[in-house]
């Protein structure tokens, strides 16, 4: 999996930690405070997009008072306690960060979320060491699954997209690796399960967890 290749960009989210169930209980919440049920396929829909995307298609899909801005800043600080002291490492992460830094191969993140969260939870769970860049989806004109993030990620760890690795957990994330000419690989996450065959037929390499990685 990892001859020839030069950096590695993760995803964030149900990729190098177990935070989905956040966002379904900050849905449930924020919803439920404005007494609106949370429509059965609505993680699906939403999967790929960045904060402020997901916040629009609330504010139009629900007809919400709130401005985009304050949508977004509502859940930051919902999930800025959990991101902080609740939400850990997937397991095999740490041991395989540690290894990509001890060999010279760069690492960068490619998320869909805030960049507030993204580096509240690296450095939390004390891997923040590990990561030379951090790009969201705020950063480019479309989130995925256009290539975009990845595209900028590459550029900003200075390597070719063909020299780089992805790990996802969602299909529009991995569609947007292979979309910037990057290998990917799909990691299990239980919020994602439902599209797992469709993510084994875009992926190159597939894993339940990162301990499977052979290096």
């Amino acid at each position: 999996m990892l001859k020839d290749i030069e950096a590695v960009i993760f995803d964030l989210d149900g990729t190098l930690i177990d935070s989905m169930w956040v966002w379904q209980s900050i849905d449930r919440e924020y919803l439920g405070k404005r007494e609106i049920a949370v429509p059965k396929e609505l993680n699906k829909e939403l999967e790929g997009m960045s904060f402020e995307e997901v916040a629009a298609y609330f504010k139009e899909k629900f007809g919400l008072e709130d401005s985009v801005e304050e949508i977004v800043a509502e859940w930051n600080r919902m999930a800025w306690d959990k991101y902080e002291h609740e939400v850990k490492l997937k397991q095999g992460v740490r041991d395989f960060l540690k290894y990509l830094k001890s060999n010279d191969i760069k690492t960068g993140i490619a998320t869909s979320n805030s960049r507030g969260l993204a580096q509240l939870v690296l450095k939390a769970n004390n891997i923040d060491k590990y990561i030379d860049k951090i790009v969201t989806s705020t950063d480019v004109s479309k989130g995925k699954p256009e290539p975009d993030v990845y595209l900028l990620a590459a550029k900003e760890l200075n390597k070719k997209p063909c020299k780089c690795l992805v790990f996802e957990d969602v299909l529009n994330g991995m569609i947007a690796g292979k979309r910037a000419n990057m290998r990917v690989c799909a990691v299990y996450d239980k919020a994602s399960h439902a599209t797992m065959e469709q993510k084994k037929e875009v992926a190159d390499y597939v894993i339940d967890d990162m301990t499977q990685i052979a290096y």
